[in-house]
């Protein structure tokens, strides 16, 4: 990796044995329910936030997160347990109380020489979090792990693995919060609601929907080839507030749309780019998934601090040569129409058919867009002050772009995307306006 002055830079790490943290008093025994919009997304999501504070230096650091951990895990219990499979075949806690992994790690340079971490960098990155040695599947992995790394410039670095079918993005900032509110001796602003049965499918099953999010399209373009045949680069994109409106103006331009959000013309607009570096055939369908946020939109809504998975998958379906030849409002109206799909009856056909099919989202000829960009993990503070850099370490698939918002007021959004070379080549020309 290059650091910020343009030479290679490797990250040097030097971690201590791993520690068992559980919860400070003792807890709920027994198995937890997980709801069929936990069992789809089981994969572990890799981030970290870096503080650095004028004010004080790093020697507490470590110590100061792990007891605010041991108080944080009595009111988030499922999350010192262990994955296990239930007597349906689906996934569950186990709520032993075994604890949250814990790695405390010795960085042999400055918070500054990691560089740019708005590009997933999983090699340098990746030696910030710690991965369990030898795991073969999740059911192998705690639910948490997190491994603090103090830099010789007084600042530090919180790694967390968290398996996303424990929460979606919302929960595991509210999660991390209140873990910052611990280790700062404030009550928690928002308590973990921790039933999940609210999601229980119905009985019997009531399929009300066409749920094209599972199908499975045909790669007739071989893209699958140009994935293993080439080397795969990773880069972001800055979109910042004048660079958004261009786009705006231009998927308005032909006045086809009422109007559009930042969301939605950023999503119709990497579709399209993305579709056209990889050289998709006319013929080819092509697959845009993107996460709602259904807490909002279920009858009646979800309770505040739900802890879980609330997002439910949306999807829209077109052939290469029809998105790549229609303007840009064309695409944009796609989008629009996969998010007015969403509402409480189409959430419960969602949950009532992975009961009924045991179904998962086919990845094949799809983007799946999923977005940071609402997401307040700036705001996290452990009394070191607020993050200076949070990240992402890695991209989870190769079909994922992340949305993650940046700059001053956090109004310019990243891009995060992976592409075999030649794709990329392409794609970077397109970002070029």
């Amino acid at each position: 990796m290059e650091n910020s002055n343009g030479d290679v830079f490797e990250l040097k790490v030097k971690r201590e044995e791993p520690t068992l943290v559980s919860p400070a008093e003792e807890t709920e025994k027994g198995l937890y329910f997980l709801s069929n919009l936990d069992q789809n997304i089981a994969v572990i999501v890799r981030t970290i936030y870096c503080f650095k504070s004028e004010e004080k230096g790093n020697e507490e650091a470590a110590e100061v997160i792990k007891k605010a951990l041991e108080r944080v895990l009595v009111d988030y219990y499922p999350l010192a347990g262990r994955l296990t499979i239930s007597s349906e075949g689906k996934l569950i806690i186990n709520c032993t109380g075994e604890g949250a992994v814990f790695v405390e790690a010795e960085a042999d340079c400055m918070l500054k020489d990691i560089g740019d971490v708005t590009k997933p960098d999983p090699e340098t990155l990746g030696k910030l979090v710690y991965d369990i040695p030898g795991a073969k599947n999740i059911l192998e992995m705690p639910p948490l792990v997190a491994q603090v790394t103090t830099f010789k410039c007084g600042g530090f670095a919180l790694g967390l693995c968290l398996n996303h079918c424990m929460v979606d993005g919302i929960g595991a900032m509210e999660f991390v919060n209140s873990w910052g509110e611990t280790a700062r001796g404030l009550p928690l602003t928002i308590p973990p609601y921790l039933d999940r049965t609210l999601l229980k499918a119905q009985n019997p099953p009531q399929i009300d929907y066409f749920h094209q999010e599972f199908s499975e399209i045909k790669d007739v373009s071989s893209t699958n080839n140009l994935y293993e045949e080439d080397q795969m680069l990773y880069n972001s994109f800055c979109f910042d507030p004048e660079k958004l409106q261009n786009i705006k103006n231009k998927a308005m331009e032909d006045k086809a749309l009422e109007k559009c959000s930042t969301f939605e013309v950023l999503s119709a607009f990497v579709w399209k780019a993305r579709t056209k570096s990889l050289r998709l055939l006319p013929e080819q369908e092509t697959k845009l998934l993107f996460a709602v946020d259904g807490r909002p939109k279920f009858c009646p809504q979800l309770p505040k601090g739900y802890f879980g998975n609330g997002i439910v998958l949306t999807n829209s379906i077109c052939k290469a040569g029809e998105l790549l030849e229609k303007p840009l409002s064309f695409a944009v109206g796609l989008v629009q129409d996969a998010i007015k799909m969403v509402n409480d009856s189409y959430m419960r056909s969602a949950i009532d058919y992975f009961e009924a099919t045991r179904a998962r989202p086919s990845l094949g000829s799809t983007l799946l867009i999923t977005t940071w960009s609402r997401l307040s993990f700036h705001t996290t503070d452990f009394g070191w002050g607020e993050p200076v850099l949070s990240a992402p370490v890695a991209l989870p698939e190769k079909e994922v772009i992340l949305f993650l918002s940046h700059g001053k007021e956090r109004r310019s959004i990243n891009v995060l995307l992976g592409l075999p070379a030649p794709a990329m080549k392409i794609f970077q020309e397109l970002m070029d306006f």
